[in-house]
């Protein structure tokens, strides 16, 4: 770290990876606990290497210097969050003179160990703007999906049970595999391929989240959050809602269909259907919250699903997040016989291309909403 880094950082304004401190109390117990929460959370939040900044006003950012009672040392630092963090937290003290006075960075690095804990009570911790909050449940789960190479798609549902499967689609799956299923080989096939789980060798048969998912009509009983609400002010000023539910791929059926029906001929359609089959493959089901949603009225349509999309570290490239869902990837470029995940990884282009010379397409990607958007030209904009 130099002074002209530093100054550039000083500029900035505080945020999930940027905090300015006036001084570090470390002589108590509190102020120790203080600093571990807030390593905690810049290191548990996205965005790559994170900065403490000590000796700074954080809401005037006047540069005060550290005072001679409050100089902290890096090895007073590295002890703290060593003794204090689970794992133990990647950082970098450095102390930088600007104007004459003593100025303290510590540097936060993205590490591959997430999520981190407070070992004093057990908490996770994540920046919310410039401030020091809980972590929820599904961003919890979502660190360790990314970094444990943990799966939603083979975490069974305990209450499930195996009837709950459309057995047309099962067969239809392996068909297409070239595999043959029967009395003999059900269990075994349905186990291999993650669609059911078992608990111990020989007990009842439980379905996994995927296996739902792409299997069961009725998953809705046991994943609410598995929903496309369609909200049409086109035709309804107060907005008409259509609720399209099932397993995935009947889901994309229903909105093509659906959203067919709302839009006027002429309107490039297959922009929409390509938007929403996307949410429903990249989306992040661990969001038990959030549904997939889409807005039509005549100035735009935004089609809003949970889930980041692009990775705003790797300098504005898009990255391919097949990963992300990548059993239900597999599943549902096998029964899918029109196809339409073939293509995936185009899905922006795709988009684009249908509005050369007929409006603008935005793409927005949002941390604070832990969301993804794209944002078409409404009818009035195509028409004109």
């Amino acid at each position: 770290m130099d002074s002209k880094k530093l100054l550039s950082l000083i500029k900035r304004e505080e945020g999930i990876k940027l905090d300015f401190k006036l001084r570090l109390e470390l002589y108590n117990e509190t102020g120790k606990k203080e600093l571990t929460k807030d390593i905690c959370a810049i290191a548990n939040s996205s965005g790559g290497r994170g900065y403490i900044i000590v000796g700074i006003k954080d809401k005037s950012k006047e540069i005060i210097g550290i005072q001679e009672d409050d100089i902290f040392k890096e090895e007073q630092i590295q002890q703290i969050v060593t003794t204090r963090c689970e794992p133990p937290i990647p950082i970098e003290v450095d102390f930088i003179d600007i104007k004459n006075k003593k100025i303290g960075v510590i540097s936060i690095y993205d590490g591959e160990q997430k999520p981190y804990q407070v070992r004093d009570n057990g908490a996770f911790y994540i920046r919310r703007g410039s401030t020091t909050d809980v972590m929820r449940t599904q961003e919890l789960i979502a660190l360790f999906e990314e970094n444990l190479s943990l799966t939603i798609e083979t975490c069974p549902l305990i209450r499930s049970g195996i009837d709950m499967l459309n057995m047309e689609l099962v067969n239809k799956y392996f068909d297409k595999k070239g595999i043959e299923i029967n009395e003999e080989n059900r269990r075994f096939l349905l186990l291999s391929a993650g669609i059911v789980f078992e608990h111990k060798e020989g007990s009842s048969l439980k379905c996994t989240y995927g296996g739902l998912l792409v299997f069961s009509d009725n998953n809705c009983i046991y994943i609410p959050n598995n929903m496309i609400k369609i909200t049409d002010k086109l035709n309804d000023r107060y907005g008409e809602v259509h609720i399209i539910q099932g397993n995935l791929l009947s889901m994309v059926d229903k909105t093509e269909e659906k959203i067919k029906e709302i839009l006027p001929k002429g309107y490039p359609v297959q922009a929409i259907i390509e938007a929403a089959k996307n949410a429903v493959l990249y989306r992040e089901y661990f969001d038990l919250n959030k549904i997939i949603e889409i807005v039509i009225d005549k100035n735009s349509i935004v089609i809003s699903s949970p889930g980041e999309f692009i990775d705003e570290n790797a300098r504005g490239k898009r990255v391919n997040y097949n990963k992300r869902n990548i059993w239900l990837y597999e599943k549902l470029i096998t029964l899918d016989e029109k196809k339409r995940f073939l293509n995936s990884g185009r899905g922006f282009t795709i988009i684009k291309d249908a509005f050369k010379r007929k409006g603008r397409v935005k793409f927005i990607n949002s941390r604070v909403e832990h969301s993804f958007k794209v944002i078409l030209p409404g009818i009035n904009s195509v028409n004109n």
